[in-house]
């Protein structure tokens, strides 16, 4: 009888475990959510407490939720890795985090370079850029603004592309050999602008990663991706030099 009992449980446990776990990677629990309170979760599923207190603490241990004390448990905004001297793909970011990812491709001009993006791009002569805007999703939510300008006379096949379904990123990779990259690295506050696009209060911090690269020496793009400052997370690993 007693190991009847423990099996009901170890049942009861991963159905919590499951159901809790959908919902949050679905997308239904958006970040913040307040999952039901244990005695209400003891009442739906008709076990012990003790039960339900094993399966959140599993669920906080696996990051997809936080516990406050006297406040309940909440979802977590899931936080992303990526590691700063390589050049990464979102989408494969996002998925590691065990969420589906959706690309919404937003604005797109043609048109001449002006001082400002010689100045990013590291251009000399003036010429035709791509000027590109999109965001890429994890679950419901935004999960990182894409700003992207394209030197069309390193890459002149992108001013008939419509990147309607495909990223600029993955795409440039595809058919642009990089021979060089520079990452810049810095903390910024929401514009309003920013903020509408991730969904975030304005004057939120966020996460900007800005990268450059070029191809034989011709700068190719530059572009900005600016992140909720909690949803995701630089890496760098690297060795002693000779030098000591």
């Amino acid at each position: 009888m007693e190991a009847v009992r423990e099996q009901e449980a170890t049942s009861l446990h991963q159905r919590i475990l499951a159901d809790i776990s959908e919902r949050i990677l679905s997308g239904e629990w958006a970040p913040g959510h307040r999952i039901p309170f244990e005695h209400e979760l003891t009442e739906q599923y008709g076990c012990s407490r003790m039960t339900v207190n094993k399966a959140l603490s599993q669920l906080a241990k696996a990051g997809l939720i936080e516990r406050r004390r006297r406040s309940g448990s909440f979802v977590r905004r899931p936080q992303s890795q990526a590691a700063i001297l390589e050049i990464h793909d979102i989408k494969v970011e996002v998925q590691a985090l065990g969420l589906p990812y959706r690309y919404e491709p937003g604005t797109r001009q043609k048109r001449k370079s002006m001082a400002q993006d010689r100045a990013l791009m590291d251009l000399r002569p003036s010429g035709l850029i791509l000027d590109l805007t999109c965001r890429h999703f994890a679950g419901q939510r935004p999960f990182c603004l894409e700003e992207r300008l394209i030197n069309l006379a390193a890459v002149p096949e992108a001013a008939d592309e419509m990147f309607d379904d495909t990223a600029p990123g993955p795409w440039l990779i595809a058919r642009v050999p990089w021979s060089a990259a520079e990452h810049r690295i810095r903390a910024s506050a929401a514009s309003d602008d920013v903020a509408d696009a991730l969904d975030i209060d304005a004057g939120s911090p966020c996460l900007v990663v800005e990268r450059r690269t070029w191809s034989a020496e011709h700068p190719v793009t530059h572009v900005r991706f600016t992140y909720a400052a909690d949803s995701h997370t630089l890496v760098a690993r690297f060795t002693p030099s000779q030098n000591g």
